[in-house]
């Protein structure tokens, strides 16, 4: 098994300096556990992907560290703290400091992209509108959107198009940690590749940590430095992408070493030998 992530730098960055990390969490809808005692650290700098099959609660797992979920127990700490104790003008202070891509975008319908893009600049730091938006602007160009996008509806706007106006809205408070769930998902494979490139790009420029939920073999081998596996309810294993696809586990096999995956891995080395 070859295959180091291609076009970036290895993120070996100790432990020590682990910007989230998730201690003995458990997660219960009703009598249904989703995680039970799950460890993960997530290392300042490092592009983190994290996979696992339906059910496993990798939606979830995002949700609880952002602070829109309370875990039935255990404890999540983002920059050293813990979001859920915090009181909420302290607590908004340090969600400031993250940004986040939902499924589908989830952009607000009723509202122009360049709106989107401005609100949270409105709310929380109190910019006037016409600041915002100018600032806004300037995030969907960072995010690779064309001029005469701004002022369209996200109905209008192809299916990449959204994903990158949702990224634009998640940089929008120049954020330190940046959360993507499925940000490929449903785009063609030239647009999820352009997107792959754009995230190590914007990670290298901006310094951004980045914890991504995906089931993307291609983005997997393109952009992350590790891979946390989840499965029976924790995190399996987590570890640079080669040694996690040798992991003894049926789940892991089917997938990292099936057609997807070995066709993955073969675009991924014919990248690294081009680059």
């Amino acid at each position: 098994m070859s295959a180091l992530p291609v076009d970036k730098p290895a993120a070996d960055v100790p432990a020590a300096e682990a910007v989230i990390q998730v201690r003995d969490l458990t997660n219960r809808f009703g009598s249904q556990a989703v995680h039970e005692h799950l460890d993960l650290d997530v290392r300042r700098g490092e592009i983190l992907g994290v996979v696992g099959g339906s059910g496993t609660g990798k939606s979830v797992l995002l949700r609880t560290i952002v602070g829109l979920r309370r875990p039935t127990s255990g404890r999540v700490h983002v920059f050293g703290e813990d979001l859920l104790s915090l009181p909420p003008e302290r607590r908004s202070k340090v969600e400031r400091r993250f940004g986040v891509l939902f499924q589908n975008g989830a952009l607000f319908s009723s509202q122009s992209i360049v709106e989107n893009v401005a609100m949270p600049l409105i709310e929380h730091i109190r910019l006037k509108r016409a600041d915002a938006e100018g600032l806004a602007g300037v995030k969907l160009a960072l995010a690779g959107l064309p001029q005469g996008t701004e002022h369209k509806y996200p109905s209008e706007l192809s299916g990449g198009m959204v994903k990158r106006a949702a990224l634009a809205r998640a940089l929008a408070l120049d954020p330190e940690i940046l959360f993507l769930d499925e940000p490929t998902a449903g785009l063609d494979p030239i647009s999820a590749a352009a997107f792959d490139q754009l995230i190590l790009t914007l990670r290298d420029a901006l310094g951004l940590t980045v914890f991504l939920v995906t089931h993307d073999l291609d983005t997997l081998y393109t952009t992350c430095d590790r891979v946390a596996v989840l499965s029976q309810k924790k995190v399996l294993v987590c570890d640079r992408i080669d040694a996690v696809a040798a992991t003894d586990d049926p789940w892991v096999q089917s997938y990292f070493h099936g057609p997807r995956g070995r066709a993955a891995l073969q675009a991924a080395d014919a990248l690294r030998e081009v680059n």
